[in-house]
């Protein structure tokens, strides 16, 4: 069972969104709570990052959406206490197509996390960077979604575009779900057009938004090749620990307190 899932999603590559995904996992899997991060994202870069080997994993997100191995058997253990992953491989792009003559193909993910024999107090899922049937799937069984996002000029329209998405799942197969929060990434505050992008979010979404962005940091591009959180490669960096407050924070939104 799973207590609280959250999808991180935006369908814009290269926005923090798995950086992000991995490092509030860890974080919370610190205070003590079961974490389960679901890579669902066919490049597998939350795998990698965790210091996984895609050639070696046996069951994946792949087989597990496809109900072709038993849910927990996709789980494996990672080496940071408390948090969980199901991997992926590119092998799950063709789900997308295996999906389509599905009966009630957006609720596979769903159903694999109902499956589930352990406890995990939350599930973080790493959305691919599109709209797609497998980005359907994570926020179908999701209670809230997280938006990562930078600054910048098409910021707002591809935001505008995912939350027409958030309403339609929301609508049609999902009446529990919510925006759990937006969050600034790879931030710049020395920049104008960062400066005027944030103040520009924060005229629609006050409400949602972080307190505080992630700002740029060489230690967050530098965790993964080591296969490890940066939170846990350099706790003192400026965007860990501003990694550590945003995990805080989701704590605080969703009724958790600080202390598994």
């Amino acid at each position: 069972m799973v207590r609280y899932t959250a999808a991180f999603a935006n369908q814009k590559g290269g926005v923090g969104k798995t950086t992000s995904c991995i490092n509030i996992a860890a974080a919370v899997a610190a205070k003590g709570y079961r974490v389960l991060l679901v890579d669902c994202d066919p490049q597998g870069n939350t795998t990698s990052g965790l210091g996984i080997s895609k050639k070696e994993v046996r069951h994946t997100t792949y087989e597990g959406l496809l109900g072709e191995a038993v849910p927990q058997d996709c789980v494996l253990t990672t080496g940071v206490e408390n948090l969980f992953l199901v991997p992926s491989t590119i092998q799950l792009a063709g789900a997308e197509f295996e999906l389509i003559d599905m009966e009630k193909r957006e609720g596979q993910m769903r159903r694999f996390l109902d499956g589930l024999t352990e406890d995990y107090d939350f599930a973080m899922i790493d959305c691919p960077p599109s709209l797609s049937m497998l980005t359907v799937n994570a926020l179908t069984a999701s209670d809230g979604v997280i938006i990562p996002m930078q600054c910048e000029y098409y910021a707002l329209e591809g935001l505008s575009q995912l939350m027409l998405t958030i309403r339609k799942v929301k609508q049609l197969y999902n009446s529990r779900l919510s925006v759990l929060g937006i969050l600034i990434t790879m931030y710049n505050g020395r920049l104008n057009l960062s400066v005027q992008v944030l103040d520009e979010i924060k005229k629609y979404y006050a409400d949602k938004l972080f307190p505080e962005p992630i700002p740029r940091s060489v230690k967050l591009t530098e965790a993964p090749s080591y296969g490890v959180p940066a939170v846990l490669y350099d706790k003192y960096n400026k965007g860990t620990q501003a990694y550590g407050k945003a995990a805080e924070e989701i704590l605080r939104r969703t009724g958790f307190t600080a202390g598994g």
